[in-house]
């Protein structure tokens, strides 16, 4: 058994490092360590198993998560419009709304709201800047 857990760490650190982004990683980092500790708390027989299977959960969803505040704030400053994505089953709300742009900078300011059982849990605003990457290679 603590090889196979060993082993899905081991996949799971390869898999969130090889596709992610520096935005991506913190999401990782963050739910990793609240799943984590939560995971630790709730096991009793095995607190080191539930850590770790906490840890690896907690990452993955702290990495959608930020995948899906990326998204949805790119969309909103690239189409100038508001972006809302809703849970299946209603309870969660994330909505982007376009507020101003900054012509020297080319950045868009984006507020984000996210709503948790009718509750607002999240709201702050960030720029999405455009630019261009380039890299040389053979």
């Amino acid at each position: 058994m603590k090889t196979f857990i060993s082993l899905m760490l081991v996949m799971a650190l390869l898999v969130s490092v090889a596709g992610c982004t520096v935005y991506h990683a913190q999401g990782a980092q963050a739910g990793g360590l609240i799943g984590g500790v939560a995971g630790a708390l709730l096991n009793n027989r095995n607190p080191w198993q539930g850590g770790v299977w906490g840890a690896v959960l907690g990452a993955i969803a702290g990495a959608t998560l930020t995948d899906i505040s990326m998204r949805a704030s790119q969309e909103a400053a690239n189409q100038n419009k508001p972006v809302e994505y809703r849970t299946t089953d209603g309870r969660g709300v994330y909505q982007a709304y376009p507020l101003d742009y900054n012509e020297q900078t080319k950045c868009h300011k984006v507020q984000e709201r996210v709503w948790e059982d009718g509750r607002l849990i999240k709201d702050e605003i960030k720029e999405v800047c455009e630019g261009s990457k380039s890299e040389r290679r053979y």
